[in-house]
């Protein structure tokens, strides 16, 4: 069976819609304001084999590597595992970094979709989210500890295992918030049964077009390029609060276009070092589906047939691909900006005045909480100017496609009051087009708690673009109690203790400008 190019479409929109529809069960089930408020969650459907055929618009650090975590699924309980072979009404969770996943925070519920007779069911595909979960153990409140040097320091870690009673029931009891956690998995399963139910409806369609499809778009947008090699570099400020941790690591990507073909190769980037600022190969990955697609044709398919051209090179035992037991629950929310920025860089260079300047680089990790609640935000910050438009203010860029918390909804769910929160003037970097601005947020917590900040563009700034200025640099700082006559700067990356009455102030980074300043 053929598709007409008509039809073709067609069954493309109907599997994403299928995604998004599992993207908005689980944000409406959920406990947690991290999920259904900031949408920090993600859908996808997958082949039998594990490849992804759709995904909802949700975040591309998820997105990217959330087929990793589906193969090493198929890879422990597919078909052919013998006797432990996953059956209809299953699911398979995980969170392992070193096994397909990203970060401890991250749990990702596989579920098969089986056709057919139950006397001799088929495997037609798996339905799958991840969703951030607010705390899932470890030495800090919110399983991001800024002061990590190991994994075992970051919370529970799970490979791909099934769902039992037993399983969600030690989940539960290495979490703060076990009530929160309950309720976001089973949103989770729930997203996971709608998909399964839908995708069975396709079972006599043919799915590998689909894939087809989006190889032939993607291999007709390399082959519109200039085949070469162009290369970029930019650095991480630090691996965390200790000493020996403040020292810049430089990560480098070698960008070659050979007629349909394209390959990201990392070598000469920097080694993974004892702190949390390590990314597993599967963020690295994600981060260059995502700059690919968005620095080339953001109109392309988002599916596994896309990114088959696409070869990634990311040596072992670096910040790019670091080794057991390392720390790396910074390594998903802050070396993937980085990876973004320096794949950006280099495409730039094979489509010349096309893309635009660097955004914040960052995604602001904010983390508060005790014994009996935990918060964890995002915070947003600058786009950078691109050729046609300045870059846009207070918003989330590259690898996080969350949204900003309501303050009502802040402070309706934890103890804590938004002081300020406005735009911080003048931080987009200056340009024909400037670079979008950054925040000021200021957040007083109402009771004792435990701080983390994870934090990045502290030290380097986010890079023009054309001839255009940098992005204004982020600052964090406390104030005891409140007081402006007291406020002390606070490093990049720490983990500390709030007394009642104290306020964080953090000023995110703004985006670079593209172009010079028309005077």
């Amino acid at each position: 069976m053929s598709l007409d190019p008509a039809s073709l479409q067609i069954l493309l929109s109907r599997l994403a819609g299928v995604a998004e529809e599992m993207s908005a069960v689980l944000r409406r089930a959920a406990f947690s304001p991290n999920i259904k408020e900031r949408a920090d969650c993600s859908a996808a459907l997958f082949t039998a084999e594990g490849e992804l055929l759709a995904q909802a618009e949700n975040i591309p650090v998820h997105l990217g590597s959330m087929p990793a975590s589906v193969l090493a699924a198929i890879s422990r309980f597919g078909p052919g595992v013998g006797d432990d072979a996953v059956g209809p009404g299953d699911q398979i969770i995980l969170n392992d970094p070193f096994a397909g996943g990203t970060h401890l925070n991250d749990i990702t519920i596989v579920a098969p979709c089986f056709v057919g007779p139950s006397t001799a069911p088929r495997l037609l595909g798996w339905a799958a989210t991840r969703a951030h979960h607010a705390d899932v153990g470890g030495a800090a409140p919110g399983s991001l500890p800024a002061d990590a040097i190991e994994i075992f320091a970051e919370g529970l870690r799970l490979p791909p295992v099934r769902l039992t009673p037993e399983v969600r029931a030690v989940l539960f009891a290495n979490s703060r918030t076990p009530d929160e956690r309950a309720g976001d998995l089973d949103a989770q399963i729930g997203a996971n049964t709608v998909g399964v139910e839908r995708l069975a409806t396709f079972a006599d369609q043919p799915l590998h077009e689909v894939l087809d499809y989006g190889e032939r778009r993607m291999r007709a947008v390399l082959r519109d390029l200039p085949d070469g090699r162009w290369t970029f570099s930019d650095v991480v400020d630090s691996f965390g609060p200790a000493p020996d941790q403040q020292v810049e690591t430089v990560i480098t990507v070698a960008v070659t276009i050979a007629g349909d073909a394209i390959t990201f190769d990392f070598t000469g980037t920097g080694p993974q070092r004892a702190g949390n600022v390590n990314a597993v190969e599967a963020v690295t990955v994600s981060s260059v589906v995502f700059t690919l697609r968005a620095g080339t044709d953001p109109t392309l398919p988002a599916n596994g047939g896309t990114m088959r051209p696409l070869t990634v090179v990311a040596p072992p035992a670096t910040i790019v691909n670091a080794l057991a037991p390392a720390a790396v629950g910074a390594g998903n929310v802050e070396v993937s900006q980085r990876v973004a920025d320096v794949c950006f860089g280099a495409l730039a260079q094979a489509r010349p005045g096309r893309l635009g300047a660097a955004s914040q680089g960052t995604m602001n990790n904010l983390l508060i909480g005790n014994d009996r609640w935990v918060y964890y935000e995002t915070l947003a910050g600058g786009q950078g100017g691109r050729s046609t438009r300045a870059g846009m203010s207070g918003v989330h860029t590259h690898m996080t496609n969350t949204r900003n918390t309501p303050v009502e909804a802040l402070e309706r769910a934890f103890p804590v009051r938004v002081r300020r929160l406005r735009l911080r003037q003048g931080s987009g970097g200056e340009g024909t087009h400037p670079g979008g601005e950054g925040i000021e947020r200021d957040l007083e917590v109402l009771e004792r708690v435990t701080l983390s900040l994870i934090t990045e563009r502290r030290r380097s700034a986010p890079w023009g673009a054309d001839g255009g200025g940098p992005g204004a640099r982020g600052e964090n700082w406390l104030l005891p109690g409140g007081r402006e006559a007291d406020a002390r700067r606070l490093p990049d990356k720490i983990t500390m203790a709030l007394d009642a009455g104290d306020v964080i102030r953090i000023l995110t980074p703004g985006g670079g400008g593209w172009g010079p300043v028309i005077s």
